[in-house]
């Protein structure tokens, strides 16, 4: 009888966490950040100690569970909305190198090491690190590489300008240019970077998503 039980609550809370997952969203499989994460111990850990604790009703294990899966839905529509808010929680990309060069600072400050860093290029079939022009560090911990172009011709790799109307201060380091230069180029098409959605910067021209275009 035991058995038997145990082997319900198995079943019943195996189709429960897959109800909950799609109602996360996909992104919560392939993706996941440090609330993601979070919420993905939890859950497992609130199950594995139902399973375990078979006197308890299960009640006990399926409101808190839909409370994470409500929280997470509220925490990622309000994400979608406000950037702020989604990189207090979930952090931006680490430029770990640029230009060829290896950002020693940037390693330090997110304790990313350099076999990490020859780790994720082999993953990457890239045996030398002279083959990458430039590479990320996504915030769910995956390294996105840009290698270099052959004869190391340089590539043109889009630079994040202006995100949900904030300007990026890191990218107008990278390309030399400062916030007056972009005021400057934004009143030439009379715009300010509250009314820029997304705005990169790609073979010295910007490039310009208006949050009146976006649906």
């Amino acid at each position: 009888m035991l058995i038997l039980k145990v082997l319900f609550r198995t079943i019943f809370f195996y189709f429960f966490v897959t109800v909950a997952y799609r109602i996360m969203g996909k992104r919560e499989i392939g993706q996941l950040g440090v609330m993601d994460l979070i919420v993905s111990i939890l859950i497992a850990e609130l199950v594995a100690i139902s399973i375990e604790n078979n006197k308890d009703p299960m009640i006990l294990t399926i409101v808190p569970v839909a409370a994470l899966v409500l929280l997470e839905v509220i925490f990622g529509y309000i994400a979608i909305k406000s950037r702020r808010f989604r990189t207090l929680f979930d952090g931006k990309p680490s430029l770990i190198i640029c230009n060829g060069k290896i950002n020693y600072h940037e390693m330090i400050k997110q304790r990313y090491t350099l076999d990490d860093l020859l780790i994720s290029l082999r993953e990457k079939e890239i045996s030398d690190i002279d083959m990458v022009e430039y590479a990320f560090l996504e915030p769910n911990g995956k390294l996105s590489v840009f290698k270099y172009k052959p004869f190391k011709f340089k590539s043109n790799v889009p630079m994040a300008l202006i995100l949900d109307g904030i300007p990026q201060d890191k990218t107008l380091k990278i390309i030399h240019k400062n916030k007056s230069w972009l005021k400057n180029e934004l009143d030439q098409k009379g715009l300010t970077p509250e009314d820029i959605f997304y705005a990169f910067y790609k073979n010295k021209k910007i490039y310009i998503i208006k949050k009146s275009e976006v649906l």
